[in-house]
């Protein structure tokens, strides 16, 4: 026999190899003689199979060792060859004849075909009892299967031992691509990169390598040979849901068997990392949210504050502070997790923007509130067009949009000392909940929006009511009965302070049809539009209809 080939148990796989098989005692015994394919003997042998049937081929499922005493390859040879053939086809491992009453030589087209298929063909020179070479090799095979389980059950136990030392994702990853000597990813169930471990070819960033291979093409298939683990979400209200993927890619060495069943392992190590820090990262988050609100509401003196900041680990020094706040449409659409995926993310994308930060969330009032460390008061407004376009970005990446719900509304108070954070922050937290409804802006200065707080103060007043049915109310009629509605035309033209030619530009109006309509809101309202009185009172009117019942 060749005796260069590998004859150790074929633990990365599930099975043995063909070498193996033949230095076992039973087909030993045998006197094996390799006939063609002894390059192939590393080939995996799932099970055996003995059989004299000429159709054997359709009762194998490919990786079977093949014992026959040759009754069923027939005895012209054409039926030979296509035995061989169908047997190459299915992808068994070897086929092994028995020399004696049948064959005393194997027959050249049985030879030439196997050669021809690269099909390991042994001939034994010796009588084997089947039965016992049946069961031998299946017992190796199943000692191979329980090696294999101890290896991923290695890592596993080396995972644990990892997270009860104080390790997190980056270790369990670590350990992984130790083992599998591949680079491993974790993704989001969207296929963004949360984690990368190991090295890629010749020692290159995994980084580089998932930028190969996956970022470009979440939605294609991975390169083949890869493993594709899914971490479960788990906990109560997620559906069994996928939080995250693990991905091995074999970009340094081929995966088996045993890199999968240790991916599963760690996958459930992995959710159990995953919910216990989104646990710690949404409690902690709504306890920066519990000291802001309280700042807000005057519940910590401007004295104590900054040594209360300082623990959560605010550090503006002397820098003035800008409170911002985020309103959610719908407070209860965060579900399983929601605030603190927001938390993470939003947290992430104010990292770029370099300067110090403390983000709270408040679930109940569907708020985020956060204060942030100014070098001057003069970089206010492009620190808050970062801090908006992070503030909503985390919103889409945490899913906590639901379709056709407005979009949240981001509300940026005035920059100052602890003393005016407070204020600031309640200020602007009302405010956040008055401009609901308003059209969409990326974030809105909370000073200009006082009359809408105004308004929104006055919300429950019967007065504010009939205020807006005085102003407005023949308008609201008649746009339910008729067409084109009236109401707006007029707000555009009051939005546009009665410039009639950039009213017509928006409505996408001719002069004398703007004039026409401008003639009949007039008449309706028995008002002058020119009239500066009448244009504040319909102003106020138009903004207060949001609020009044």
């Amino acid at each position: 026999m060749d005796s260069g080939t590998d004859s150790r148990p074929d633990t990365h796989g599930a099975g043995i190899t063909v070498q193996r098989a033949l230095e076992l005692p039973g087909l030993r015994s045998g006197l094996p003689e390799i006939i063609a394919g002894a390059d192939r003997l590393s080939r995996t042998v799932r099970w055996v199979h003995a059989g004299e049937v000429p159709n054997i081929a359709s009762l194998l499922k490919g990786g079977e060792l093949l014992l026959t005493t040759g009754y069923g390859l027939g005895t012209r040879p054409a039926e030979q060859r296509a035995f061989v053939r169908t047997l190459a086809e299915r992808g068994i491992a070897a086929l092994v004849v028995e020399l004696g009453p049948r064959f005393s030589r194997l027959p050249a087209a049985l030879v030439d075909t196997a050669r021809a298929a690269n099909l390991p063909l042994v001939q034994l020179h010796r009588e084997v009892p089947f039965v016992a070479v049946t069961e031998e090799i299946h017992t190796e095979i199943v000692n191979g299967h329980y090696a294999l389980l101890q290896r991923a059950e290695e890592v596993h136990r080396r995972c644990t031992e990892a997270l009860l030392g104080g390790g997190g994702v980056p270790q369990v990853l670590g350990i992984l691509a130790g083992f599998s000597g591949n680079p491993v990813f974790l993704e989001t169930a969207d296929g963004r990169l949360l984690y990368a471990a190991g090295e890629g070819p010749e020692g290159a960033d995994p980084l580089q390598v998932w930028e190969g291979l996956r970022g470009p093409h979440k939605d294609a298939p991975p390169p083949a040979g890869s493993v594709l683990v899914d971490v479960p979400g788990g906990g109560p209200g997620t559906g069994g849901s996928v939080r995250a993927r693990l991905v091995l890619l074999p970009v340094r060495s081929p995966l088996s068997p045993v890199h999968r069943i240790a991916a599963e392992r760690a996958a459930g190590i992995l959710a159990v990392v995953l919910m216990q820090a989104r646990q710690e990262e949404e409690l902690a988050a709504r306890g920066r949210g519990d000291f802001l609100t309280d700042l807000a509401e005057g519940r910590v003196s401007a004295e104590d504050a900054p040594a209360q900041a300082r623990v959560l680990g605010f550090k503006p020094g002397g820098s003035p502070v800008l409170p911002v706040v985020m309103r959610v449409g719908d407070p209860l659409s965060p579900a399983g997790g929601g605030w603190a995926v927001l938390a993470r993310a939003v947290s992430e994308e104010l990292a770029a923007v370099g300067v110090p930060v403390l983000l709270g969330v408040r679930p109940v009032e569907g708020r985020v509130l956060v204060l942030l460390g100014l070098r001057s008061e003069s970089e206010r407004a492009a620190v808050a067009d970062r801090v908006a376009a992070a503030l909503r970005a985390g919103v889409e990446r945490a899913g906590m949009r639901r379709p056709g719900t407005p979009p949240p509304v981001v509300v940026v108070g005035m920059a100052g000392g602890w003393a005016a954070a407070s204020a600031g922050l309640r200020h602007a937290a009302e405010t956040a909940t008055a401009a609901q409804g308003l059209s969409d802006r990326p974030w809105y200065d909370a000073r200009r929006l006082d009359i809408d707080l105004l308004l929104w103060r006055l919300r429950d007043h019967p007065d504010l009511a009939a205020f807006v049915d005085r102003a407005i109310g023949p308008l609201r009629d008649h746009d339910r009965r008729s067409k084109p509605p009236l109401l707006p035309t007029l707000e555009t033209y009051l939005a546009h302070a009665g410039r009639k030619a950039e009213t017509a530009r928006e409505l996408h109006l001719n002069r004398q049809t703007l004039y026409n309509r401008l003639a009949r809101i007039g008449e309706l309202l028995g008002t002058d539009l020119d009239d500066p009185q009448t244009v504040l009172a319909l102003s106020l009117a138009l903004r207060a209809r949001r609020h009044a019942p």
